[in-house]
């Protein structure tokens, strides 16, 4: 652990991420698989995952021999799991039930410009509190984003721990008051045990009201820290549109493997 001279605080801990990919998207099938200048979408996601300092393994969760094959092709660390899991989350929770592990990173397979360092940020708190069992990221709200579903807003406590994570513009804004506000950033880390008993919990009728597991948490308990960055990830895959604007932004950052 020699890469975590930051990190100190975390040299005790064995910290795992893993990346759930399925095949069959609505919207984008064949989604991890994607072409992304001469790489597939899953293998920007392993590399981002694996730059960061406090993750130990980086493993690719999936129900699919494609993904699993591509995976092995770029050398990277792969796991089989059920095809009856019901979410990404679910999928997480299957391999670490087989895995020795302190903390488990849940990244989604979808994000090829996640920052290294906001993993890094969300996995130290758990080097200084023991008492922390889960943790998530945000970052402030862009222009436009306040009204869009599509989009999850947070709203924290006077701690950093969320209140509530809603598609509504939250907090409602009186006139004349500013606009400002968290948008949340679908990684999470977590303690092993409570992982493992959050994928065990029925489903929350908040998370059925709005669509997000994370209200599954708050409504049996379990606290999440948010970590608040300066900004996050422009856009996550979900469509063809997304897609194609990943792969311009890589383009212009000078990420293309060759320079080109």
């Amino acid at each position: 652990m020699t890469g975590r001279a930051p990190y100190d605080a975390l040299q005790d801990l064995s910290i795992v991420a893993i990346i759930p990919a399925r095949y069959g998207a609505t919207r984008l099938p064949g989604k991890p698989l994607s072409d992304i200048h001469g790489k597939p979408l899953i293998q920007w996601v392993h590399e981002r995952v694996k730059a960061a300092r406090s993750v130990d393994r980086a493993i690719v969760a999936t129900d699919d021999d494609r993904i699993a094959a591509a995976v092995r092709a770029f050398g990277g660390e792969v796991e089989l799991t059920s095809p009856t899991c019901a979410s990404g989350t679910d999928r997480v929770a299957e391999v670490a039930r087989r895995l020795e592990a302190d903390v488990v990173v849940d990244v989604q397979g979808d994000e090829p410009l996640l920052d290294p360092d906001s993993l890094d940020a969300l996995v130290a708190p758990f080097g200084s509190d023991s008492d922390l069992e889960m943790a998530t990221l945000a970052a402030p709200l862009r222009s436009g984003e306040r009204e869009m579903p599509s989009v999850v807003k947070v709203v924290c406590d006077g701690g950093g721990r969320a209140l509530y994570f809603s598609r509504s513009p939250i907090p409602f804004r009186r006139a004349g008051e500013d606009e400002l506000g968290l948008r949340h950033i679908g990684v999470y880390a977590f303690r092993r045990a409570a992982l493992l008993r959050f994928a065990s919990l029925p489903v929350a009728p908040l998370e059925r009201a709005e669509g997000l597991e994370q209200l599954r948490a708050l409504q049996h308990g379990i606290a999440i820290r948010v970590i608040v960055r300066e900004s996050g990830p422009e856009v996550a895959v979900d469509t063809p549109a997304d897609l194609e604007r990943v792969r311009q932004l890589l383009a212009e950052a000078g990420a293309v493997p060759g320079g080109g």
